[in-house]
């Protein structure tokens, strides 16, 4: 069965396929110099291969994976030519992303019987995570949603007032303290002020900073301790947000988020002005924790559902 044969929004699909371009274009100007003159996948391709997928931040264990999956192809098929490489390639990684339920889903939802639905959002300073936030409420706000944000980052005034400006930008509302005031505390109010809404989505935002994990580890603890006097099973979902663009140092924040909290999802931005959007297939792959949300450009609607095929079939296009 050709999963790739799926029909695609076509306006979400066009952005996708812009934003990933960098990444593509890099990817497929390196293979097709990989497979010059070569008819057949032997030892020589899959080195080159195996060096490419590395280059593009896939990571090196995921990248170990990719190549035993496309040699057990090769060892299989009597005959497998150059022109199917590309093909194999979007089966394997999909069916890798498939392994960490990463990428199923195609539109904005939340799951039944779970309101208010609490996101926690996590990451440092830099990475998008309040702009990641302020364009989640819109896709939310547009799918039906009532969505009630919370300024929980109380360690930066500039957090609180960025997030106040999506949250008007969007229209929604958006619970606030001064700056230095107990994140948890603003997690308390901002879930009370959810529940009397009657709101079906609470996103919260969070402190950003990784200069001591044992702080990092006792403050969202606590938030989440208080959040559970208001709602029995808060936060739902813990997102951590990365910067695609960072490659290698995406893995590491991700290492040092899942030290300090449990992470259940992932959302990468920035994808579309980096040419390193293997990070995407490598992170999921290596913390096994799905990714959600991918970031394709600067637009409030650029924020995307994270579906494996529409991705895989964007890369190798």
């Amino acid at each position: 069965m050709n999963f790739f044969r799926k029909i695609f929004s076509s306006e979400k699909k066009e952005t996708l396929d812009k934003g990933l371009e960098k990444s593509k274009t890099t990817f497929f100007s390196k293979l097709t110099k990989a497979v010059a003159g070569k008819s057949t996948v032997d030892d020589e391709v899959l080195d080159s291969l195996e060096e490419i997928l590395v280059s593009s931040d896939v990571g090196v264990n995921t990248t170990l994976k990719i190549i035993e999956r496309i040699e057990k192809r090769v060892a299989s098929d009597k005959y497998l030519g150059t022109e199917e490489l590309n093909q194999i390639l979007r089966e394997e990684i999909a069916s890798l992303l498939s392994e960490n339920n990463t990428g199923n889903d195609t539109y904005f939802s939340i799951p039944s019987g779970k309101k208010p639905y609490v996101i926690m959002v996590v990451g440092v300073n830099g990475v998008g995570k309040t702009t990641t936030i302020g364009k989640l409420a819109n896709q939310f706000k547009k799918a039906g949603y009532k969505v009630v944000l919370g300024a929980g980052d109380t360690f930066r005034a500039a957090a609180i007032d960025q997030l106040q400006i999506w949250a008007d930008r969007v229209g929604v509302p958006i619970v606030r303290q001064q700056m230095g005031s107990d994140p948890a505390s603003v997690a308390f109010d901002t879930l009370q002020s959810a529940v009397s809404q009657d709101a079906d989505v609470v996103i919260i935002d969070t402190a950003g900073r990784l200069h001591n994990k044992v702080n990092l580890m006792n403050e969202l603890s606590k938030v989440k301790r208080v959040m559970q006097k208001v709602v029995g099973e808060a936060p739902h979902d813990v997102m951590l947000v990365l910067d695609g663009s960072t490659g290698q140092n995406a893995f590491e924040q991700a290492k040092q988020f899942t030290v300090a909290t449990e992470v259940t999802s992932l959302a990468v931005t920035k994808l579309d002005g980096t040419a390193k959007g293997g990070v995407v297939i490598g992170i999921s792959d290596q913390f096994k924790i799905p990714v959600k949300y991918i970031g394709v450009g600067e637009g409030i609607d650029d924020l995307q559902v994270f579906n494996k095929y529409e991705f895989v079939d964007s890369f190798f296009k």
